[in-house]
């Protein structure tokens, strides 16, 4: 009975068509599921800001404020930080933060089922590289505080390039290095979860 309210409430909460809803709801991995049961009324604001930094990470690409790498590279931090920032400001710090810890034990059965996340199959080093930069971006704004998106974009901006989160460090041609700065090769890669990238100063490109 108590699942089943649950469930009504997220549907509600979440304003769409219930036969869309549930599609919806069975389609998350188990971790967000259960991020959603314990926050039915956050759920659709949380979606609305995942959506947002998705596009602003884009538009961020595209231009030569960073690297324009979004796979472990300095918009991929970017993403995180916003992602976090932005979910405190609307959502709170706690709930943000066990938001993003369910993203990273979805990226876990993301590397388990051998699926792509970002264009690469996650792996532990990503994972402490998302955690790291998500805690960077909750300590950069407060909930309900009145910093405009496009001045939290700068600020996140200013603290990648003083290098306080973190990137994997590559070559110029987007290889994969040891932090002695030897390339690892695709096939050391392949199915392991860990390995021996190297997690380098967000400035360090």
């Amino acid at each position: 009975m108590k699942k089943i309210l649950f469930l009504f409430i997220i549907l509600v909460s979440m304003n769409v068509n219930a036969q869309s809803s549930f599609k919806s709801f069975f389609e998350l991995s188990p971790p967000k599921r259960t991020w959603v049961l314990f926050h039915p009324f956050k759920a659709k604001k949380s979606l609305a800001i995942s959506k947002e930094t998705n596009r602003v990470s884009d538009s961020i690409a595209k231009t030569n404020l960073l690297d324009g790498d979004k796979s472990g590279g300095q918009v991929d931090a970017f993403r995180h930080a916003y992602w976090m920032a932005r979910l405190h400001q609307e959502i709170g710090e706690k709930a943000a933060r066990s938001l993003g810890k369910a993203h990273e034990k979805e990226n876990y059965l993301t590397f388990k089922k051998n699926k792509l996340e970002d264009g690469i199959v996650p792996d532990e080093i990503s994972s402490k590289m998302d955690l790291h930069n998500n805690e960077q971006g909750l300590k950069l704004i407060s909930r309900n505080s009145g910093l405009t998106r496009k001045a939290l974009i700068y600020k996140i901006i200013n603290t990648i390039k003083k290098g306080e989160m973190k990137i994997i460090k590559k070559d110029k041609k987007g290889n994969f290095l040891t932090c002695e700065g030897k390339r690892i090769a695709k096939s050391q890669l392949k199915g392991k979860w860990k390995n021996n990238k190297c997690l380098t100063s967000s400035n360090n490109t």
